[in-house]
């Protein structure tokens, strides 16, 4: 299932909880628009700010709405205890695939990133997505350490954070690290302004945050490059490029959370405390950006 477009939904919150109809709209989008698997609870879904309890219920959600498409189920936390009983919890829901980010507030050793990939592995029956992302969990793994996670059982996935924006020096880094990692373990690109170099390049996946609310966009970025139209999939991101300045200067979490309220998807405010949505004048930005692009029906 680590193949092609995954997109990854917002998980609409306020004080009381989740929204879950705006949560279950939001996924039923996304299955009916036929993108490859869904990534709930990621770093978009904004997984480490619920509880273990809303967490179980957004995964049931997300199985219920995505009607059959395979659905990953972010556990990260800072405890390995907690991240088997997220584990748990997503299997039990039936999710098709969990998605691991080595959450940290004292530093983590390479031994103790590995060790929390050992023992979760260990405990699986379905497999496991490893979360590449230094900007929010502070953790940078080196392709080595790649390599050893890669060979645990069940470990399926590596979604990396970005490529070099030369295509041949993006070429580079994926075939370094495909050569250290088993042939089943597939390698997606995340940083959405990156993903047609990084598909281009060989990724197999794009963990895409634009694909969380608009999937036929990225669902065209994709193909394109999955049928060795690399051009097409250059321009198709060079189109979306004043999104990407957007998503670089304000951050993408928040750029599609204006995105998914004034599409009428979610209520506001739609992140949960401390989070806090654009002032109005980047709202207005992220605006003028969906009317330019023709986002907005």
């Amino acid at each position: 299932m680590f193949r092609g477009l995954s997109a990854f939904p917002l998980t609409p919150t306020d004080d009381q909880g989740i929204d879950d109809t705006a949560y279950a709209t939001l996924v039923a989008r996304l299955a009916a628009a036929g993108v490859d698997s869904i990534g709930a609870l990621g770093s978009t879904g904004g997984y480490a700010y619920l509880t273990r309890e809303q967490r179980a219920d957004a995964v049931k959600i997300a199985i219920e709405a995505a009607d059959g498409v395979p659905v990953m189920a972010g556990i990260g936390a800072l405890r390995t205890s907690h991240v088997l009983a997220l584990a748990e919890d997503a299997q039990k829901a039936g999710a098709s695939a969990v998605l691991l980010a080595p959450m940290t507030y004292q530093p983590l050793t390479e031994d103790e990133v590995f060790g929390l990939y050992e023992d979760v592995t260990r405990e699986l029956s379905v497999p496991l997505c490893v979360y590449d992302n230094p900007g929010t969990t502070h953790v940078h793994f080196t392709d080595e350490l790649h390599g050893r996670i890669a060979r645990l059982p069940n470990v399926g996935s590596i979604k990396i954070p970005g490529v070099p924006d030369d295509p041949a020096a993006a070429k580079a880094r994926v075939d370094a690290l495909r050569a250290l990692v088993p042939e089943s373990v597939t390698i997606g690109v995340s940083g959405d302004w990156m993903a047609a170099v990084g598909l281009n390049a060989g990724c197999d996946a794009w963990y895409s945050v634009i694909g969380g609310t608009f999937p036929q966009t990225a669902l065209a970025l994709t193909r394109a490059a999955q049928s060795g139209a690399a051009g097409r999939a250059t321009e198709l991101s060079d189109e979306l490029e004043p999104l990407w300045v957007l998503f670089r200067r304000h951050g993408s979490l928040r750029v599609m959370s204006a995105a998914a309220s004034q599409l009428g998807l979610t209520g506001e405010p739609n992140l949960p405390r401390p989070l806090r949505g654009l002032d109005e004048s980047a709202r207005q930005e992220v605006v003028a950006v969906l009317h330019a692009l023709g986002l907005t029906a």
